[in-house]
């Protein structure tokens, strides 16, 4: 990717007649831009080429701006393919650069965090605070036996005690295993077993949308299969009467009632490659793998990615929106924010109740500058109409943001005008669970394009290929590969190592996502969704993602999926599933119109063979539309693993 990022304005692209112009006055010089010029360049092109020629450099340079308890000896090491190391022989810990590094600076009594509940209640967490609230549960973790390397189970709302329980964990040198509260007793148990974890960490309850979860119950259900499991720490959220085993459950108000508030407990000095923890995703078959993430490496990703991407300043107060049982949450909710001094907002609830201008009210309340969000949420939220962000002071926000899966251009546009008052930039970031930090992103320093990811982050060799591996050049779809690791990159798949290695073997060499791009001629990436998502017509390559798209930007469709069923003519033939606006009813004629919508946006080639109008999509618990699961459910094949499914 040698060439220049060159246009006859450098400020701005026109793409379709629109003209996205980023606002110098509203973010200012990023640290990216910073950086840059350091190192001679003005040119973000001509910076990325130097960054794939110089990667040790820069990573050199983004580790140098953490604490290390010892140096690093060779910052990349590759001798035994697929697996790598980074900053091998330098000891680390992340928590340290999370809170410690903090202690008796201004950052101190900055806030850390702003709560707020489900039900409108709140809580101000400071840096102090949290380094105290951390400290006090690695004590009461060291109490009943967790060391280096145990594997500790969290599982509860999303409440401040469990960014502090993931901070203890990390402080001790153990691994943690955070598991989504909203996740049933099979999976839960599945995981817990698969990481052999010996506590759990857990709530009598969560609160969302109004709703009791039973977490505990849920607990008390799962590790009664789990034979490691010997404590249960339970926090008192919702304050129900819960049962408690005896021996085995415990309260942490309980524990911590003797345990000073002075009490601090060293971070454990970590080697750079030592597990920091286990995260579980769904594959299409089989059981949740255990992604494996470590200390010193995910640390530095996770840092220098925040504060390029986000530029986050000393008085901005950053939201994500991602729970923290999903890898967006450990990067961009604890880790990344904590990192950079970062304010940030937790949210309990949910964005929708107990209307639907909760979220907007939550960006006014609290002044939120950088909000980052997921393409599904904006989609919900755009079924409501732009009245209810309008009843709302959201002029604070001065960077938007998206995550989890491509945003189409439609819901793109929306978010722009409505929200980002059509001048704030968008950054729509890709990356995966696997990959541990974004890979392609936009900074503030680069044109907008709707729907796209823009450029690579500094020194991610990305690129679209066949399926030998060859670049199939501008504008023409194929699979999206990075050809050289980066530090924040798993390093293996829990206890299944050869399972980790089918990501270098699928397309020889080199990282293979699983998602279908293209790349046009100024080296912009559109990611089209997962590979298995890519629907094949008389020999064409359909993006999913290209005809829901097509089909969201008609006035009355919500949502949409696409599926391939096969067709002994055209290989494969399309069937759309759509979700119509609140009031509007479904009709074969409305039906005939949608088809030739996606035809006359897309192509004959794209038109829908089949259209079924429905309530609901099958959804991870992220918001991801699981076609998979709607595909072998309309062929009656094997649906494979749902636990991540929404219930």
């Amino acid at each position: 990717m040698s060439s220049n990022l060159q246009f006859e304005n450098t400020d701005t692209v026109l793409i379709e007649d629109r003209v996205f112009t980023p606002p110098k006055d509203v973010v200012g010089h990023a640290n990216i831009m910073d950086y840059m010029k350091s190192k001679g360049f003005t040119d973000y092109a001509q910076f990325h080429q130097w960054s794939l020629e110089h990667r040790n450099e820069f990573w050199d340079d983004m580790a140098k701006e953490l604490h290390w308890f010892e140096p690093w000896q060779s910052t990349f090491q590759w001798t035994d393919k697929p697996f790598f190391q980074w900053f091998v022989g330098g000891k680390f810990n992340i928590v340290y650069n999370c809170l410690d590094r903090y202690v008796d600076t201004s950052t101190w009594t900055k806030v850390a965090y702003y709560w707020e509940a489900d039900d409108g209640s709140t809580r101000t967490i400071t840096y102090k605070d949290l380094y105290v609230m951390t400290n006090r549960i690695a004590k009461t973790l060291q109490n009943v036996g967790v060391k280096k390397g145990d594997r500790v189970g969290i599982y509860m709302g999303l409440i401040p005690e469990l960014v502090a329980a993931v901070l203890a964990v990390a402080r001790l040198g153990a691994v943690h295993c955070v598991v989504f509260g909203g996740f049933a007793a099979n999976a839960l148990r599945d995981r817990m077993n698969d990481a052999q974890a010996k506590v759990m960490i857990t709530a009598d309850g969560g609160i969302r949308g109004g709703k009791t979860i039973e977490l505990k119950k849920i607990v008390d259900e799962a590790v009664a299969e789990v034979p490691t499991m010997q404590q249960v720490i339970v926090v008192k959220r919702v304050g129900n009467e819960v049962p408690m085993q005896r021996r085995r459950d415990v309260y942490l108000h309980d524990l911590l009632a003797t345990i000073p508030e002075n009490t601090v407990v060293p971070c454990e000095p970590m080697e750079s490659e030592d597990m920091l923890y286990i995260l579980y995703t769904s594959g299409s078959t089989g059981k949740p793998k255990g992604v494996v993430h470590v200390q010193g490496g995910y640390g530095v990703g996770v840092y220098a990615t925040t504060k390029f991407v986000f530029d986050v300043k000393p008085n901005d107060v950053y939201w994500c929106t991602a729970d923290i049982g999903w890898v967006t949450g450990h990067s961009y909710t604890i880790y990344g924010p904590l990192m950079n001094a970062a304010t940030s907002v937790l949210f309990e609830g949910a964005p929708t109740h107990p209307g639907p201008d909760r979220l907007w009210a939550i960006i006014e309340k609290y002044k939120v500058t950088i909000l980052y969000t997921a393409p599904t949420l904006i989609r919900n939220l755009m079924r409501f109409g732009e009245q209810w962000p309008a009843k709302h002071d959201i002029s604070s926000l001065r960077l938007l943001g998206t995550v989890g899966e491509p945003i189409n251009p439609e819901a793109w546009m929306w978010y722009r005008k409505y929200i980002g008052a059509n001048r704030l930039p968008i950054v729509d970031t890709w990356w995966q669970t696997e990959t541990g930090m974004m890979m392609i992103s936009p900074t503030v320093i680069l044109p907008l394009k709707p729907g796209s990811a823009t450029w690579p982050l500094p020194t991610i060799e990305a690129d679209v290929v066949d399926r030998n591996g060859v670049s199939v050049g501008s504008d023409k779809g194929g699979f999206l590969i990075v050809r050289h690791p980066w530090p924040a990159q798993m390093r293996t798949i829990y206890g299944d190592p050869a399972r980790y290695q089918t990501y270098w073997e699928t397309i020889p060499d080199v990282y293979f996502a699983g998602d279908a791009a293209t790349k046009d001629q100024h080296g912009y990436f559109r990611v089209q969704g997962r590979v298995d998502d890519v629907i094949k017509v008389s020999g064409h390559r359909l993006g999913s993602m290209e005809i829901e798209s097509s089909l969201v930007s008609h006035e009355k469709v919500a949502e949409a999926a696409a599926i391939g069923k096969p067709d002994q003519i055209k290989g494969e033939r399309v069937k759309v599933f759509v979700i119509l606006k609140d009031g509007v009813a479904p009709s074969d004629e409305l039906a005939h119109e949608l088809k030739q919508h996606v035809r006359t946006v897309v192509g004959a080639i794209a038109t829908p063979d089949e259209l079924e109008f429905v309530p609901t999509l099958p959804k991870t618990r992220s918001g991801k539309i699981m076609r998979r699961v709607m595909r072998a459910r309309e062929l009656g094949e094997p649906i494979g693993d749902i636990s991540t499914m929404e219930a």
